[in-house]
């Protein structure tokens, strides 16, 4: 690609679309690679890419099955995709795996929509 080329390719992305590109990139070349995996998601949250922060944090949770902070980030991306019960199932085992920043849970916006359920409730003891 020629320096105009990236010109006119970089000049029409925000910094978080090209962000996003840039990692999609890494991720095409080395799939297993848990950082690039880790920033990713963080990223195609933040532009509300629901779907794919799903997908990616189910490819870490696949990747790393013990650690609490990809289950509570998949927990994040299942209540913000609509899907509860996913949600609350991902949540309840990072809680089992070590999760204990319940200060946390009970301000993260995206757990907003799982607020009221009463198995959220009764899993963080408030039924």
């Amino acid at each position: 690609m020629s320096a105009q080329q990236t010109a006119e390719w970089f000049g029409s992305l925000s910094q978080l679309d090209f962000d996003i590109d840039f990692f999609e990139q890494l991720l095409a070349r080395n799939g297993d690679s848990v950082e690039v995996l880790r920033v990713l998601a963080e990223l195609v949250s933040k532009k509300g890419l629901v779907k794919r922060a799903v997908e990616i944090d189910r490819r870490l949770v696949d990747r790393l099955p013990n650690d609490f902070l990809a289950r509570y980030n998949l927990a994040c991306s299942l209540a913000l995709a609509g899907r509860p019960e996913d949600a609350i199932s991902s949540l309840s085992k990072a809680i089992l795996l070590g999760y204990d920043d319940l200060a946390h849970i009970d301000v993260d916006p995206d757990l907003d929509s799982l607020r009221e359920r009463p198995d959220f409730r009764a899993l963080l003891g408030r039924d």
